[in-house]
This record gives structure tokens, C-alpha cells and sequence, in this order.
């Protein structure tokens, strides 16, 4: 397939490229730079311009595509509300391409859209269209396209890691090394679900090459990460004091990442694995942080 791609030079994309490349696919990459433009093209994908401000940019690249794999995402966590919302129009945008047609569209979300009650990890099956986490935006313009007849999958990320880079956890260093300590929030047993960058690229691939409209697929290889060796974790690799700090100070230390700090957020990937025989290799997270070099 021919397959149109947005973040394809970001953290995932990128990895995503030769994943595509490697299966027999041509990938269509989306950057909005020169610098992207030189990479994508060394690594093999056919080049398209365009930026999430610009929906048409983004109609123009689906167009020219046998299905579409939305990997971009506006990572500035001080703006996620607006970029929540940003994205829901790209992503309207590419199923205006796509309409009328089979061609699949993978879109991304969190696993935090499947949560359920008490506790329990949460679950492919589970899509709360009141859900109070404004990422709901992306699943919502995934549903309504998916009501007018396009071909629309979700794929729910988790942590995503590997040695140089590992999701929310990058703010969090920048946190600790401001404050001069690695936090956790109480005892520490809230959890974070990881996957392996290596098992989250060829669970999309998996997912696109399936077609499946309407399918929640969670890149889940740990169903939970404790987030208090999380941080001990931390303290190691930048030489940092970790502490433990009341629930109601977790605003004031961690500022906007606040909201991610305490809740515990544990995902399966049971019905993943199972449709689509996937099955995640990957290092674990810890291990992973334990190999990171931590740029000062």
C-alpha cells in the first residue's frame, strides 16, 4: 500500500518509516521542514509538505494515499487542551480525503480513553464519549468519521520508550532537575502503562495492514509501571535525591504535568495481542531509563 503518514519524522514516525518500508509498503511522509524533508527522503519515503495548522495540507496528502496513518501530535503539554482540539480537525481533514472509499485511517489517542472503574486496566472495548481527559477530542472526530462510512481505527498509546526518549517522563526530568529532587506523588503505586518503541511501530503497522473499522488497539507491552520506581529510576540516572510529596502539592511541584503525576493509569493490551497476534518484546521501561544518558 501506499500509505500517507503525518509525524513521520517525529518520535514514533520516524521509527515507523523503515518498519513500513521493511513490510513491502510505500510511505508517503509529512514534515513541514527542509531538515525533515532530507531525512525522509534518505530513509526512502516520498516527501509531502504540510503541517497540522493546515488541513488542506493534510487532505492533499491523504488524497495521493492508500490509507493513512496519523502519528502527529502536538506535544506542547501547556497547550493540550487547544492541541487536543487541533488535532481533531486534522484528523476530520484526512477523512474528508477518504471518504466515500475503504481506505483506512489509523489515528492515535491515549490509553487513558479505555479506563475503567475501581482500579482496573484499562480496556480496548471501553470509549466514554463524556471522558473528562481532553485527548477524547481525537476519538471523537475518529467516531464521527467512522459514522459517515470511513474506515477509521484507533491505535491508544501508553509511555512510549526506548533508551533516548520516554514519553511523559521527559518533562518529568526537566522537573527534577528544576527542583533539584525526583517526586512521586504519596506511596509511589500509581501506575503507568509502557510500550517498547520498537513493539508500538509494528503494532501500527499490524493495525493499518488490518483495515478494521472501528477497532481500539492499545500498544501496551506493560500493563503497569510503578510510578515510585519510576522515579527511583531517575534519581540514579541524574543523581538526584527521590522524594515522596502530599497529594495536594502535586499541582505546585509538577505544574501541568500535574494532572498526569498521581492518577493511576494501568492498560491491557490483552484483545490486542489476541486480534491482531501481536506480541510485545521490547525492553521494559526500567530498563530502558537505566540505559538512558541523560543530556545535561
Amino acid at each position: 500500500m501506499r500509505i500517507f503518514l503525518t509525524g513521520a519524522t517525529g518520535f514514533i514516525g520516524s521509527a515507523l518509516v523503515p518498519e513500513l518500508l521493511d513490510a513491502g509498503h510505500e510511505v508517503i511522509g509529512m514534515t513541514r521542514s527542509d531538515a525533515g524533508a532530507q531525512a525522509l527522503a534518505a530513509a526512502g519515503a516520498e516527501v509531502h509538505r504540510g503541517t497540522l495548522e493546515d488541513p488542506e495540507s493534510l487532505s492533499r496528502g491523504a488524497a495521493q494515499a492508500d490509507a493513512v496513518i496519523h502519528a502527529a501530535f502536538d506535544h506542547d503539554f501547556s497547550r493540550f487542551v487547544e492541541n487536543c482540539e487541533k488535532d481533531k480537525r486534522a484528523i476530520a481533514a484526512l477523512g474528508f480525503a477518504l471518504a466515500g472509499s475503504d481506505r483506512p485511517l489509523v489515528i492515535t489517542s491515549g490509553t487513558g480513553m479505555g479506563s475503567g472503574h475501581h482500579g482496573e486496566p484499562a480496556t480496548e472495548d471501553i470509549f466514554d464519549t463524556r471522558h473528562p481527559n481532553p485527548r477524547i477530542a481525537s476519538e471523537l472526530a475518529g467516531n464521527a468519521l467512522l459514522e459517515s462510512g470511513v474506515n477509521v481505527s484507533v491505535v491508544r498509546l501508553p509511555q512510549v520508550h526506548n533508551p533516548f526518549k520516554q514519553g511523559l517522563i521527559a518533562p518529568l526530568i526537566e522537573i527534577a532537575r528544576q527542583k533539584g529532587v525526583v517526586a512521586y506523588v504519596g506511596e509511589g503505586k500509581n501506575r503507568w502503562p509502557a510500550g517498547h518503541l520498537s513493539d508500538v511501530v509494528r503494532l501500527y503497522r499490524l493495525a493499518v495492514e488490518a483495515a478494521e473499522p472501528g477497532a481500539r488497539f492499545h500498544a501496551v507491552g506493560e500493563e503497569g509501571v510503578i510510578s515510585r520506581k519510576i522515579a527511583e529510576a531517575l534519581g540514579r540516572g541524574l543523581n538526584l535525591p527521590v522524594v515522596s510529596i502530599a497529594p495536594e502539592e502535586a499541582a505546585a511541584h509538577f505544574g501541568w504535568m500535574g494532572m498526569f503525576a498521581a492518577p493511576d493509569m494501568p492498560a491491557s493490551s490483552a484483545w490486542t495481542q489476541d486480534r491482531l497476534g501481536w506480541r510485545p518484546t521490547g525492553p521494559t521501561l526500567i530498563s530502558d531509563l537505566n540505559e538512558a544518558r541523560f543530556a545535561q
